[in-house]
């Protein structure tokens, strides 16, 4: 499998987002979502992982990551927004959380890498409503015309957070 880049990310314990922090942009139905580029291990072109017996419909399965095992969610298919499909733009976002007493490792389908972007001086603001994609939501930042999405790397990569009624 090709990986597009390769990032030693350091990952931190607590959810803070510093003024300056950079975040990796992304696409998934035409919304704007972005995590901690701190947290980003690798960008994969999407290839077919194998799939896992009787999990979820947005578990697409495990990749092998230089031997160590990756399973891989959906995040169309998780936070149920628009119909699923694979193109030449689809990737795979492997991030890395760790924590005092564990790391852990997810590939996450995006339909499409945008940019890095950062913090600056914007204001972050909460999230409104309730919705499958809000427990994973740290914030929500403008950026230019659109408004994206700030999603905490650590409740994306909970099992128990991501196996909630999905």
């Amino acid at each position: 499998m090709q990986s597009v880049i390769e990032h030693s990310g350091n990952g931190f314990s607590d959810n803070e987002i510093s003024e300056n922090a950079d975040f990796l942009s992304f696409s998934l139905a035409n919304e704007l979502y972005g995590v901690d580029i701190r947290d980003v291990e690798e960008i994969r072109v999407w290839e077919k992982p194998t799939p896992i017996p009787r999990a979820p419909s947005y578990v697409k399965g495990v990749i092998n990551l230089r031997g160590m095992i990756v399973p891989v969610v959906d995040l169309r298919a998780r936070f149920h927004i628009g119909h699923c499909s694979y193109t030449a733009t689809t990737v795979v976002l492997v991030l890395r959380h760790v924590s005092e007493d564990s790391e852990r490792l997810m590939g996450l389908v995006v339909d499409a890498v945008a940019d890095v972007v950062s913090r600056g001086d914007k204001e972050l603001t909460s999230a409104l409503g309730e919705s499958l994609v809000t427990p994973f939501i740290l914030g929500l930042l403008n950026i230019d015309q659109q408004v994206m999405s700030l999603l905490d790397t650590e409740a994306l990569l909970d099992m128990n957070t991501l196996l909630k009624a999905g």
